[in-house]
């Protein structure tokens, strides 16, 4: 499974309802991220530019930005998605050069 970093900030729906937000994230978890075959293997929520930090897996790019697009779709937070890399997929990858 490959690994991603989601960014998460608030829209202003999203901090109107923010009360709501670890039910929407329960939500997210349990009926968005499961239908595309990806696991939210942290959600923090935390100061700063961004609103909330989740990391995930997911079995290819395009699961990860199905799961991602459905989540923007709400209409409560801004995504941005970054691939990430353990040191073992890192050294095979340096392994080929």
């Amino acid at each position: 499974m490959a690994s991603y970093v989601l960014l998460l900030q608030y829209t202003d729906q999203g901090i109107r309802n923010v009360k709501d937000t670890t039910k929407r994230a329960a939500a997210l978890t349990n009926e968005i991220a499961g239908k595309f075959g990806v696991k939210f293997t942290e959600m923090l929520w935390t100061l700063g530019h961004y609103d909330l930090v989740v990391l995930a897996e997911a079995p290819n790019d395009e699961a990860m930005t199905s799961c991602a697009l459905s989540l923007g779709k709400l209409g409560n937070v801004k995504t941005q998605t970054l691939r990430a890399f353990r040191a073992s997929e890192v050294d095979a990858l340096l392994a080929k050069l």
